[in-house]
């Protein structure tokens, strides 16, 4: 039987050893803990949470909590651990990080069929399945073996990525749909300002509040994308000539030429999810929030992922990988966590488990599986496989990602996105006989 290797014992890398573990199989884990550190940890224990201790709404009908849901049927080890290791925080399901991040860690060392080692992994072992689940941090000399199969170019560092929308929040009686000079079909949502609008919207928003940066996260920062508030703080009409420029675009509402037009484009091929266009930012949430929604058309958006300012690696999941998570030009390379292109917690526990099913399936040479698009997981996967190489940004659960239901009320379909998407789930556990079901 082929080696299994795992390199990175975080979320993603701990999610997957132990459910291969569980299965049987032995396991050769490698981090570089406790003799190193990458500069967002500091904790000797696995499994390390970093920032918030929040893993984000378990309220049932809403996108994490049946994210949740769907990952309890597949039987995940660290959600598990996390309900036995939660706090009271309301709706959301936060943990004792210590004691979470403790707890994984005993379950990984007590395993005896995972084998532990400390070391930095600098090459791939051509007779193994491996899944490289490093994070966004990844050592330098992993980065440099993923470079030698992929090509720097395809290895991505961002800085910064724009907010997600929910469509059916934007104000169509007051946005519009166009493309610029009426060139191609319309391809974008438009949001036209008068000036006073746009006096209003650019003073909140050079006086809103921007996130601290770690100090490894201000070297070069601003070199490869702009964030807004930066761009706007060169001048009142920086951005009126940049990402929010009115040229070409007349508002059929008005039948006038707005003074500044702040664009959305479509963020997946079922018109859901809409970019905004040049609003990579690196504001707080709540200010993203309250200053976004002073757009006319944007009064009540609903933001599916705020927009994040980090100095994150990510591979380009469209170019190099297939819909399993795996190198297309090394099938026994399996790609986890936030190196592939998912951005939250739970999202990294989750692809851990994928790829977890996914090794134990070549292991017994039968074929891959992934979940349909009616799903959370894979309605992520999905968008990752099929998004544009050249704007591919990191994504996080969202119901936006999923095959639509065509229900007017909001809760009602959320109720069905939830008992569709676990039918799925249990559907599938059935024909590979995985999970609790």
């Amino acid at each position: 039987m082929l080696k299994i290797n795992i390199i990175g014992a975080g979320l993603a890398g701990s999610e997957c050893a132990l459910q291969l573990a569980k299965k049987g199989y032995k396991v050769h884990l490698y981090d570089i803990k406790d003799k190193a550190f990458t500069p967002a940890h500091h904790s000797e224990n696995y499994a390390e949470i970093v920032c918030s201790n929040s893993l984000k709404s378990d309220d049932e009908n809403t996108a994490s909590g049946v994210f949740k849901r769907e990952l309890t049927l597949l039987g995940s080890e660290l959600l598990k651990t996390a309900y036995e290791n939660k706090v009271p925080a309301g709706q959301a399901l936060a943990v004792d990080r210590e004691k979470f991040s403790l707890s994984i860690t005993n379950q990984i060392k007590q395993n005896n069929n995972i084998i532990l080692h400390c070391e930095e992994v600098a090459d791939f072992e051509p007779n193994a399945i491996t899944v490289v689940a490093t994070g966004p941090l990844t050592t330098p000399k992993m980065c440099d073996a993923l470079k030698k199969l992929l090509g720097s170019e395809f290895l991505y560092f961002y800085d910064a990525a724009s907010p997600i929308i929910d469509a059916e929040s934007i104000n169509m009686e007051i946005a519009f749909l166009g493309s610029r000079y009426n060139k191609g079909e319309d391809d974008y949502i438009n949001c036209p300002m008068n000036k006073d609008e746009y006096t209003l919207f650019y003073n909140e928003l050079i006086k809103a509040k921007i996130v601290e940066l770690h100090n490894f996260e201000k070297k070069n920062i601003f070199e490869s994308c702009m964030p807004i508030e930066i761009l706007a703080s060169r001048g009142v009409d920086a951005i009126r000539f940049g990402p929010l420029k009115p040229v070409g675009i007349t508002n059929p509402h008005k039948k006038d030429k707005p003074y500044a037009v702040v664009q959305l484009r479509k963020e997946n091929k079922y018109a859901t999810m809409y970019n905004m266009v040049g609003f990579q930012t690196n504001l707080t949430f709540g200010e993203q929030k309250r200053v976004f929604r002073l757009i006319p058309g944007l009064e009540n958006a609903e933001f599916l992922r705020y927009g994040v300012m980090h100095t994150n690696n990510f591979i380009n999941f469209p170019k190099c990988l297939d819909k399993y998570s795996r190198l297309k030009s090394h099938p026994n390379i399996f790609i986890a966590g936030q190196l592939s292109g998912v951005e939250g917690y739970v999202e990294s526990i989750a692809s851990g488990l994928y790829c977890a099913i996914n090794v134990e399936r070549m292991l017994k040479n039968q074929s891959l599986i992934s979940f349909g698009a009616d799903t959370i997981i894979g309605g992520i996967y999905n968008y990752l496989s099929n998004a544009s190489p050249e704007s591919v940004q990191p994504i996080n659960a969202n119901f936006g990602l999923l095959n639509p239901i065509d229900e007017k009320n909001k809760q009602l379909r959320y109720e069905k996105f939830r008992l569709r998407s676990l039918e799925s789930i249990k559907n599938t556990l059935k024909e590979i006989n995985y999970g609790t079901v």
